[in-house]
């Protein structure tokens, strides 16, 4: 399907790939990965065409459809089911045709549309747009009335409808809650042509892909399997290339030792120069390096406070008359960790700046601790970060007088040693803003941490630490997050946020994820959970009864076995003394009573049978 060869790229004097290589098959999903900064975008753009490689081919067969989200949001008076249709050119382009065609030409015009589904197209655009979040009044309204993030949805569905033979995906979660990437998890695993996806979502790359393409070092290695499959090849790699290099080393010691020493040596001077030629040929094997990845920093409050920290009851949120949460009743406690989910447009958000302190409630009670100390972090604050000013200079303002030193050792806490805390914020990438802005929020150990979208801009390794450092923090976090790796990583507790309220969803993220798939949100997936909730304690407790009545008669069916062990043992000791036949001959009167008492047991055996016949059916009707 697809076949790169000896591809080589730079951006000036920076090698980005260099005589890279791979072939992937039709209808393979591929997961792209690697490093922030390492060149995957410039590859894809490379498959289409907009750059030419230094050296190398990209081979594609004839007539091949790419497709990829348009870089520029569509922004038009059209409504997003237009946009969506109009993504199938062949459709639309027939569709215009045949409001001039006749005859012979109308008819191959129907015929052909009738092949390609266009007929149930705008059903098929209605159900993209609806998975990624879009209701049926959104969709029939115009594409300018959304903001920038949704119309980049829109972008993502158009390409989805127009299902080109290559799918090319540049991140395309990021625009996404976690409703609208569960969705998206199930439509690429179902999708029928070839897919590479650039993701540092670990549970796209092992739920939708079939291969992992690592870009490293200039270099592009394929393995097949999703993420987790591709750390365990790639750490086996490393292994034996560890162990490979070893043994080379420690050969090439022992040929170097035999030169130097017999090079001067007439009757050695052969074999010298053969081991020097054998050295020659030796090609260093070179160590596999790992980029050190920094750690966060989110340091613990000094001291816990008593629970709770927040308790809202008959809390309502909103803006001036506009209420967006009503009837909450929820309590927060010093070590929860809290994940909320959604669609966007719920009161996520707002629900955050209630509970963080930054919106007041517009009736009920929200009681905080005296001395919460909260921390809270969103990416649109990413623009409160001064352009100019350095990393070092964010740190000295909440510092004004310690010593440069630990002004710069705090820094590097942050992730920005060395020369990087003196690198302007206009110079950092998305990551290391978000690395700082999340530091510089979380700088004095605050009760709480509000994570809101945190791991956007975050490479796979940067979120992995990112998840450390949650998990090490012991203060409550309250998530809001598309990564579903991180969630179930790091939260507890997951809180739905729909109809206009926040509650409890008592299930799992397998539970959420059939949940949003078969369309069972905006509060039915609560009422079901609660029901399943109420359904489970009624079993338990059921059980539990159960249990309690059936004790008497298990009980008094263990006796029954026990007397039916020790008969049966009397029998067997009687019939070994009378075995030989030689007991009455000896001592009749001890053979006839031996006799006697084997008859009784026997006789008490098969009534002991008996019970026990009748208090087994009697438990298996009870537990029936």
């Amino acid at each position: 399907m697809l076949s790169v060869n000896d591809l080589t790229y730079r951006i000036g004097p920076r090698l980005l790939i260099e005589k890279a290589g791979f072939s992937l098959p039709a209808g393979a999903r591929v997961g792209l990965v690697g490093r922030n900064g390492t060149g995957k975008t410039t590859l894809f753009r490379m498959l289409l065409g907009e750059i030419s490689p230094e050296t190398g081919t990209v081979s594609l067969p004839r007539g091949v459809r790419i497709g990829a989200v348009a870089q520029e949001a569509p922004a038009g008076p059209e409504t997003l089911v237009e946009v969506v249709l109009a993504a199938d050119r062949e459709r639309a382009d027939l569709l215009r045709e045949a409001e001039h065609a006749d005859g012979l030409r109308r008819a191959e015009i129907e015929t052909r549309l009738a092949d390609i589904g266009a007929h149930s197209a705008p059903a098929r655009a209605a159900a993209i747009l609806h998975g990624l979040g879009f209701d049926e009044a959104a969709q029939g309204r115009p594409c300018a009335d959304f903001s920038g993030g949704w119309r980049m949805r829109v972008a993502l569905a158009a390409v989805l409808f127009a299902e080109p033979d290559l799918l090319l995906l540049d991140e395309p979660t990021n625009y996404l809650d976690i409703e609208g990437t569960l969705w998206l998890y199930d439509y690429l695993a179902r999708y029928p042509h070839t897919v590479v996806v650039i993701s540092h979502d670990r549970d796209l790359l092992d739920t939708c892909v079939d291969h992992i393409l690592h870009l490293d070092e200039a270099k592009l290695t394929l393995y097949r399997g999703g993420y987790s499959s591709f750390e365990r090849q790639r750490a086996e790699k490393q292994a034996l290339q560890a162990k490979a290099r070893v043994k080379q080393e420690n050969e090439r010691k022992h040929l170097q030792a035999f030169v130097d020493r017999f090079r001067a040596k007439a009757s050695k001077a052969r074999q010298a120069q053969s081991r020097v030629k054998r050295l020659e040929k030796l090609q260093p094997i070179a160590a596999l390096v790992e980029d050190e990845v920094l750690p966060f920093n989110l340091p613990s409050p000094e001291r816990a406070l008593a629970p709770p920290l927040v308790a809202i009851e008959s809390g309502a949120a909103g803006y001036g008359e506009r209420v967006v949460l009503d009837r909450i009743n929820l309590t927060l406690l010093p070590d929860d960790r809290i994940a909320l989910l959604g669609s966007n447009g719920n009161g996520k958000s707002t629900f955050c700046k209630l509970i963080g302190g930054r919106l007041p409630p517009l009736k009920g009670e929200v009681r905080r601790s005296g001395k919460l100390d909260v921390a809270y972090f969103a990416q649109h604050q990413l623009d409160e970060l001064r352009p100019g000013a350095t990393p070092v200079e964010h740190v000295r303002e909440r510092m004004p007088d310690v010593p440069e030193a630990k002004v710069r050792a705090r820094c590097a806490q942050l992730g920005f040693p060395g020369q990087k805390a003196d690198t302007p914020v206009s110079n950092l990438s998305g990551g290391e803003k978000a690395r700082l802005l999340m530091g510089l929020a979380a700088f004095g150990g605050p009760h709480l941490l509000i994570l809101d979208e945190p791991t956007n801009h975050l490479d796979i390794d940067s979120r992995a630490a990112l998840m450390e450092a949650i998990n090490d923090y012991e203060g409550a976090v309250i998530l809001v997050s598309h990564d579903r790796f991180l969630i179930e990583a790091c939260a507890d507790r997951l809180w739905l946020v729909s109809n206009g309220s926040v509650k409890p969803f008592d299930g799992d993220m397998d539970d959420y994820r059939r949940f949003v798939l078969s369309g069972s949100l905006d509060g039915k997936a609560a009422t079901r959970a609660e029901a399943e909730k109420a359904t489970r304690t009624d079993d338990r407790r059921a059980a539990a009864e159960r249990r309690a009545a059936l004790a008497p008669l298990r009980k008094r069916l263990t006796g029954i076995e026990a007397r039916m062990t020790k008969l049966g043992e009397v029998i067997a000791k009687v019939d070994a003394a009378l075995g030989d036949g030689t007991a009455f001959q000896q001592n009749p009167t001890k053979a006839a009573e031996l006799s006697r008492m084997r008859a009784e047991a026997a006789d008490a055996l098969a009534k002991t049978e008996e019970e026990w016949l009748t208090v087994s059916g009697e438990i298996e009707a009870a537990e029936e």
